[in-house]
């Protein structure tokens, strides 16, 4: 296999979220040759609200900032409204999961979502071979034509888990300019400097995009309300209360207002969300150990694995790898840890790795504890 690399200019359309990343991106795209339109998506039911730092995006600041590096490249730029799709599959999604004691991961179902599949079909369908974004991954192309999703060739920068989702169509179709450059990010920033694009000093956004001001517990707030509930220790007795289950993902640590300390002086951690009786379950820290979890609605990077297999895992965007075992049973996939790991909750997701290539992604269901039942 060997990274993509068209033998003739494709018509290429760039997402340009206004950042550095998807300027360059587009940048490469059209100085290789390519036939290159620039479109920003406009997801935001608040087109007017503007960044602050660097919080968010998809705001009118990153529309116009899109459309003075398109000018800059030389290339057409236009504006698409996905704002309603937007809203319905990440927005209505991030809630809905919270609402159900699980901890979604926007970025991962945006992609999934948004930017390769509505954006996508409506490429293909006005004519072009491919989208471009700014992500640092790689897709490489076997002598059959079929496409592998690799890891960026810089592991500190690599976003292949959040393109874990994007089937082998899918990847036919995905152009990622910056995959395969060793650059830091200061040299990406330089070079975009050197092209004369305006966004080479634009801070990185780090927050979900829809939550302007970060307060991921205050926007959940105001779209669920507030409910008070117990907050317990292991054995059911009654530590404090909290506001509303939505507001914890398992593995927290902060935030928790229990008023007086655990009997060993150490920190409790969340264990457990349950939102049937509004109740959040606390304890120490080895009780968060995991030694197996089942994943469900698997998407594979190319043909599914048809039998047991050892592979590595990645259960979070900026996480580590960590050996494991799986094995496709009845279309959910059964994964064991070679070590416990910790941290682990429904509705995150959950990347495969083969060496660099990425198998595909499944979303969290239920995990096993060293000697506890699973934890849904």
């Amino acid at each position: 296999m060997t990274p993509q690399t068209p033998q003739r200019p494709l018509r290429v359309l760039a997402a340009m979220s206004g950042g550095v990343d998807s300027a360059v991106a587009a940048a490469r795209a059209a100085e290789a040759g390519h036939d290159v339109t620039g479109v920003h998506l406009a997801l935001s039911a608040n087109p007017q609200s503007f960044r602050t730092g660097a919080r968010g995006c998809c705001t009118i600041e990153d529309s116009r900032d899109a459309r003075r590096a398109a000018d800059v490249i030389g290339i057409p730029f236009y504006v698409w409204d996905l704002a309603e799709r937007f809203r319905e599959d990440v927005v209505e999604d991030f809630v809905a999961e919270y609402e159900a004691g699980r901890t979604p991961n926007p970025c991962l179902r945006c992609n999934e979502k948004i930017k390769f599949a509505a954006l996508l079909d409506k490429a293909l369908a006005l004519g072009f071979d491919a989208v471009c974004t700014g992500h640092y991954a790689t897709v490489v192309t076997g002598q059959d034509g079929s496409r592998e999703l690799h890891r960026a060739s810089d592991m500190a920068k690599d976003q292949s888990y959040v393109l874990g989702v994007l089937d082998e169509r899918q990847l036919a179709h995905a152009m990622f300019p910056l995959g395969d450059t060793l650059t830091t990010k200061g040299e990406i920033r330089a070079e975009a400097e050197r092209r004369g694009l305006a966004v080479a000093k634009k801070p990185d956004s780090h927050d979900i995009c829809f939550i302007a001001d970060g307060d991921t517990q205050g926007f959940l707030a105001n779209r669920l309300g507030t409910a008070e509930g117990d907050i317990v220790d292991e054995s059911g007795t009654k530590l404090g209360t909290h506001d509303g289950a939505f507001g914890f993902t398992i593995g927290q640590r902060k935030g928790l207002r229990i008023g007086h300390p655990a009997p060993d002086g150490k920190p409790r951690y969340v264990l457990d969300i349950s939102p049937v009786n509004n109740t959040v379950t606390v304890g120490p820290v080895e009780a968060l150990d995991v030694t197996a979890l089942t994943a469900i609605k698997p998407r594979w990077c190319g043909v599914a694995p048809a039998d047991p297999g050892t592979y590595t895992a990645q259960l979070r965007a900026h996480g580590g790898e960590t050996p494991v075992t799986a094995e496709l049973v009845d279309d959910e996939l059964q994964v064991s840890f070679t070590e416990p790991v910790r941290g682990v909750a429904p509705g995150q997701a959950i990347v495969l790795y083969d060496g660099s290539r990425v198998v595909g992604s499944a979303t969290i269901a239920t995990t096993e504890r060293a000697g506890t039942a699973s934890v849904a």
